[in-house]
């Protein structure tokens, strides 16, 4: 096992080896879902008036019970004027509050009388009450965003309500995703008793389109040398990351290890301590090309993608938030003394809140049928014995 480099050595050479795919300005229409990639700043005071909460009279907070309407204030209009104790101006949700007021009492505590409310008997209203002060969520000038955050709805709102009607986000890399094994046929059309359908394309796929790589191209090569260099050569003349499936163990048929050195591709390692998945491969093209290659068997695959390619990327685009969490193992998990484990698991919360999962182990690295009915996969530190019930690992979501 000398030579296999540990899980934490792997995600540091790869970290240590993937760079910036540089920005991307784009309409903010577009950029949801994007890694944002500049400082956002508020353009204005927010609220940049004091304003209104609730439908109502603003007034002026004094003694006075009974008040004359000398008008309306409503959103979207220039601000009015009070011009005496005994006056209010009708006013809507969303306005301005009018000049020489500094409460707002809501219609449903107003008895009218033609042109003239009174306060509710018993009601006594608050200074300022009903009033979003000026200012009171952010200044000018004050940081909103940090780069880095995913843009979900609320970001999208702060950019739109401070003007950024374009915004510089990660540039999303291409990413070819190469299949490789003369066993392999399309998705559609016929399959013969010695065949499989090319799934693990789409699970590989599936895991980057989530998480907003969707800049994806896939394509296949057969169990021959000649062909995996020419489709290799090919996937490297346009790409900025490769992910092969397949073909990177030490089995005759096992060529694309000695497909990439012949192409000049600098290997960084080869095979982690870890089940599944050890025989994954990075490296580095003469172009700067980062190249993962992951075993064919589906289970393998897929969790090596997860728990190195898509945070590798993430973190590359300037993404700050980590995926990974600590759960809860709810049944005992047997290790294994020199390999660190990766097993499947079911999402839940306790009565108490806390997260916990249940394992749902493959009975080989090939059993993907089950997979679905996953939440993602818990990761284990190579040991003796067992993880017991209780323990806290870190989880892995597909």
């Amino acid at each position: 096992m000398a030579e296999l480099s540990s899980v934490a050595q792997a995600e540091t050479m790869i970290r240590q080896n993937v760079c910036d795919f540089g920005v991307d300005k784009m309409l903010l229409g577009q950029a949801s879902g994007r890694i944002l990639r500049q400082r956002v700043m508020a353009e204005r005071d927010q609220p940049p008036y004091d304003r209104v909460m609730m439908d109502g009279i603003a007034i002026r907070h004094g003694d006075v019970r009974s008040f004359h309407i000398h008008g309306t204030q409503r959103a979207g209009a220039p601000v009015g004027r009070l011009v005496a104790d005994d006056a209010c101006l009708n006013v809507t949700t969303g306005a301005i509050l009018p000049e020489g007021s500094d409460t707002v009492v809501p219609i449903e505590r107003l008895i009218q009388q033609n042109d003239q409310f009174s306060l509710e008997p018993g009601y006594t209203p608050e200074a300022g009450q009903f009033v979003h002060a000026r200012a009171s969520d952010c200044r000018t000038g004050d940081v909103l965003l940090e780069p880095g955050i995913r843009l979900n709805a609320p970001a999208l709102a702060v950019l739109a309500a401070n003007g950024y009607a374009r915004v510089e986000v990660a540039r999303s890399p291409s990413i070819g995703i190469l299949s490789t094994g003369d066993e392999l046929v399309p998705v559609e059309g016929p399959v013969q008793e010695w065949e499989i359908r090319r799934s693990n394309e789409q699970a590989l796929a599936g895991a980057l389109r989530t998480r907003g790589l969707t800049d994806i191209h896939i394509d296949w090569a057969g169990d021959d040398l000649d062909d995996t260099i020419r489709a290799l050569e090919k996937a490297l003349s346009v790409h900025d990351v490769l992910i092969l499936s397949g073909g990177v163990s030490m089995g005759s048929f096992d060529y694309v290890p000695r497909a990439l050195e012949r192409l000049g591709v600098e290997r960084i390692f080869h095979k982690i301590a870890q089940r599944p998945g050890k025989p994954m491969w990075f490296g580095i093209g003469r172009q700067g090309q980062r190249i993962f290659a992951l075993p064919g068997n589906p289970v393998s695959a897929l969790t090596c993608c997860v728990r190195y390619v898509v945070p590798s990327l993430l973190t590359a685009m300037g993404a700050r938030t980590p995926e990974r969490f600590t759960v809860m193992l709810d049944a005992a998990i047997p290790l294994i003394p020199t390999l660190a484990r990766f097993v499947p698991v079911r999402l839940r919360h306790d009565a108490q809140g806390r997260a916990c999962v249940s394992p749902q182990p493959a009975s080989t690295s090939g059993d993907f049928s089950h997979l679905a009915t996953t939440d993602g996969f818990v990761e284990l530190p190579p040991g003796e014995g067992s993880a017991s019930v209780g323990t806290a690992a870190v989880f892995h979501g597909w």
